[in-house]
């Protein structure tokens, strides 16, 4: 290591003895780290959660390893118990915090400085509970919606993923506070996750699923990354030195701590070999096999000082850190109205006709409202990423304080407590329907069927949800569904209802978000950060989704959320980038400006509403397709590349500035194995949706030099032939071999071009030889050499270790 923090740690693990370099890489408890007191290193705190702050003191004080595996399957294992989740045992424990939007409700709000807004609160939080690590960021990207774990994460998009990664984790370090960024990689279903295997092909690896990562470390380098539970092309992601070390450390120069996700390595010796430097939480057996492998040499003491020297400086930054910045104590009345304006900002107006949002209600009007979510709301996930909410925004209770005075708002459940049928209640509902004006129902997910260790059965809402909107379609006119939900929903009346609001998992703000929107205080700006399926075959992961035998094979490849729809051409619920308004925005002049290494995508964007709002412009990529072209490297027909949030007054009109660098314009050569630019045309577009461009210009990209084929026996020439250099030598030796003149050969090659067989069968069919394969194969390796090619991998050498 470098960086003054890392010279320093060096100096400190010099002086350690060999049961302080053990302890201090195997954790102590649950949620600590083992200090050296005297050596100056204090033992460091990590919490739970990406949305708020998670810590049971009894948890912290634990540390014997019986108690810490069963604090620890309390902690996960909620989603598969509904009687401990619906009575929250263990979030009562839980010291109070702000419940912030799920990470994947944040999203939709595309706005990086809201999100290091939330990031500042969340560490002035672990701050006052004396933490100094929060787990989290989670980005793994939202390749399935029935994902368990799905509400964590940020988006289907890498480039979204890293953005907004990079504002939480900048605003947590900036005020002390380690991030953890997590769970690296490729940890897409809670389905087996301990030992499932990841089959990703590389082009998908580095496309999507590494470079959210890779985006956000460059962008905020976090202070820890954390690996996930799953294998990745057969190898263990804690123990996987292809992954932690020459893509994070060597490709990437990530200079953190690498931590292991909580009883996530089964072989601590592999993995501290391999570049995990901390093992979470303690375990004695573990530590006592990673002891006799340092003491009998096959882990090297060097490479034990490495991941010390790690977690040394990572002691010694956030020491320093919270050194430098003081913080104050929380303010929770302020956390909850950031709370409430991230919920406004992210929750997504997905259908308005007629424009029946927002309500316009008159003294004497009679507001229905159905749902059990109007009273008691859903307002985040099971798991470790749940938050035992300071304070909490009932819908119904601020729909009632929000709305003018004179209006009737009435209530009705709808359903059972438990969101499941109830006649009474269903008829009491649509009875109550035919005396109001205006119906507003909060529907949702079945509760206690997903989470951390659970991932969903399906798509639909509760049955009895989804019935009693049906009923109702049939009787009244003037409907708003306000969703509460993990990730995208099937919504079978969607055509049938006035409007319908997604709020997702909106955290303790959720009520007063909503009120504000449906009644018109607040203007609708959250864009979805996935694609919707009309139903659950359309999405791309449905053949292989979760796997079989231990193995789960990706079979969309680069494919993933929009760009699949677009290339199988399937039309989405609502597309990916989605998201209405009560104002309208327009957008002219694009202005591309090329630059030495880069070019500057310019437009203006104007409010031509009546209302200030906030305006999401997306930048695409877009490239025509290859198919059913030769083999040449297939791309997505269009995909993000960046995004400007823009806040315009009634009327006013700004200059929007992206740019678009070479890394940008490029996919990652799978022979080269590197990041490659080809030459060609491309679309650079500027839309408020993936599936609505406003704005279109063509692009000439002078590329690198076409990669290279790797020739062998079995290339067919025409292929071969190509290849400068290869006809002169042919020529040469085959003339020679035959006895013919160099123009004779030359005459008889020829033909051989249109072959699809192998160039040494084509070459001994056409002359009537037996040729030799030796001298073939050296003529073919030179121009390989020449050329620069690169050996393809092959399916049986994907093993990345």
């Amino acid at each position: 290591m470098t960086h003054a923090f890392g010279r320093e740690a060096a100096t400190i693990v010099a002086q350690m003895t060999i049961t302080e370099k053990l302890d201090l890489v195997c954790g102590n408890g649950l949620w600590r780290t083992t200090g050296v007191p005297r050596l100056g290193l204090p033992s460091l705190l990590m919490v739970d959660g990406s949305n708020g702050l998670r810590i049971v003191p009894d948890q912290i004080s634990t540390d014997t390893q019986n108690a810490d595996l069963g604090a620890f399957l309390d902690a996960v294992d909620t989603a598969d118990d509904p009687e401990n989740r619906d009575s929250n045992v263990l979030l009562g424990k839980s010291v109070p915090a702000t419940c912030f939007p799920a990470l994947s409700v944040l999203a939709n709000s595309w706005d990086i400085a809201l999100a290091q807004e939330v990031g500042t609160a969340l560490a002035i939080e672990c701050r006052a509970a004396g933490a100094q690590i929060l787990l989290g960021p989670g980005i793994n990207l939202r390749r399935s919606p029935l994902a368990g774990r799905g509400f964590e994460y940020f988006s289907e998009d890498p480039i979204l993923t890293g953005e907004m990664a990079a504002g939480v984790i900048r605003g947590l370090q900036d005020k002390g506070v380690g991030a953890s960024l997590k769970h690296f990689a490729c940890n897409n279903s809670e389905v087996e996750r301990i030992s499932m295997d990841s089959v990703v092909e590389p082009r998908a690896l580095h496309e999507l699923y590494l470079l959210g990562f890779e985006r956000a470390i460059a962008r905020s380098s976090p202070w820890t990354v954390m690996t996930s539970y799953n294998r990745l092309n057969g190898v263990q992601t804690s123990q996987s030195p292809w992954l932690l070390r020459h893509i994070l450390r060597d490709r990437w120069q990530y200079n953190g701590a690498v931590i292991s996700d909580w009883h996530g390595i089964q072989d601590l010796p592999a993995a501290i070999k391999a570049g995990n430097d901390l093992d979470m939480p303690f375990n004695a057996a573990r530590r006592r096999r990673l002891e006799n492998a340092a003491l009998n040499g096959s882990v090297p003491e060097a490479v034990l000082d490495e991941a010390c020297t790690h977690i040394a400086a990572l002691t010694l930054r956030i020491v320093e850190a919270q050194r430098r910045v003081p913080v104050s104590r929380p303010d929770f009345a302020a956390h909850h109205d950031l709370a409430r304006k991230a919920a406004s900002r992210a929750c997504v107006l997905l259908s308005n006709r007629n424009d029946v949002l927002p309500l316009a209600l008159k003294p004497g009007e009679r507001l229905l409202v159905i749902g059990t979510g109007a009273v008691s709301p859903e307002i985040q996930g099971a798991g470790s990423a749940a938050v035992r909410p300071i304070q909490c925004d009932i819908p119904l209770e601020c729909l009632q304080a929000t709305a003018p005075e004179g209006v009737s708002i009435h209530w009705e459940p709808g359903w059972s407590a438990d969101g499941n049928h109830d006649a009474h209640r269903l008829d009491a509902a649509l009875a109550a329907a035919g005396r109001a004006e205006t119906v507003i129902l909060f529907a949702s997910t079945p509760p206690c069927v997903s989470g951390e260790n659970a991932d969903r059965p399906d798509l639909n809402l509760c049955p009895a949800h989804d019935h009693l909107i049906t009923e109702l379609t049939k009787i009244h006119d003037r409907i708003v569904v306000v969703l509460t939900h993990p990730d995208a929903v099937v919504l079978p009346w969607a055509d049938n209802v006035q409007a319908i609001l997604s709020a997702g998992y909106a955290g303790a703000g959720l009520g007063q978000s909503v009120a504000d929107i449906l009644l018109g205080h607040a203007n609708p700006s959250g864009k979805t950060s996935v694609t919707w399926p009309v139903r659950p075959e359309d999405c791309p992961a449905f053949l292989g989704y979760p796997g079989e035998q231990g193995t789960h094979l990706y079979r969309e490849g680069i494919f993933v959320g929009y760009r699949f729809f677009d290339i199988r051409h399937i039309q989405p619920l609502f597309p990916f980038g989605h998201g209405l308004s009560y104002t309208s925005f327009t957008y002219d002049a694009l202005e591309l400006t090329t630059g030495a290494d880069d070019v500057t995508v310019r437009f203006t964007l104007s409010n031509t509403g009546v209302r200030a709002g906030w305006e999401v412009c997306q930048l695409y990529l877009g490239r025509s397709p290859t198919f059913p072209n030769r083999a040449l490297p297939h791309h997505p027909l269009r995909a993000l590349k960046g995004f400007a949030t823009v806040c315009l007054e009634p009327g006013e009109s700004r200059v929007v500035d992206m740019t678009l660098d070479r890394r940008d314009l490029a996919y990652f050569d799978t022979v080269r194995e590197e990041w490659t630019v080809p030459t060609g045309t491309v679309s650079i577009e500027i839309g408020t949706s993936s599936r609505d461009i406003r704005l279109a210009t063509e692009l000439h990209v002078a590329g690198d030099a076409t990669p290279a084929r790797w020739l062998n026996l079995h290339t067919p020439p025409g292929q071969a032939l190509e290849v400068a250099g290869v006809q002169d030598d042919l020529v040469t030796w085959l003339a020679d071999v035959t006895g013919q003149s160099i123009a004779e050969t030359e005459t008889r090659l020829a033909p051989c071009r249109r072959s699809f067989l192998g160039i040494y069968d084509t070459l001994c069919w056409s002359f009537g030889l037996e040729l030799n394969e030796t001298r073939l194969t050296q003529i073919l390796d030179d121009a390989n050499r020449r050329s620069g090619a690169g050996k393809p991998a092959y399916r049986s050498e994907l093993d990345p270790s």
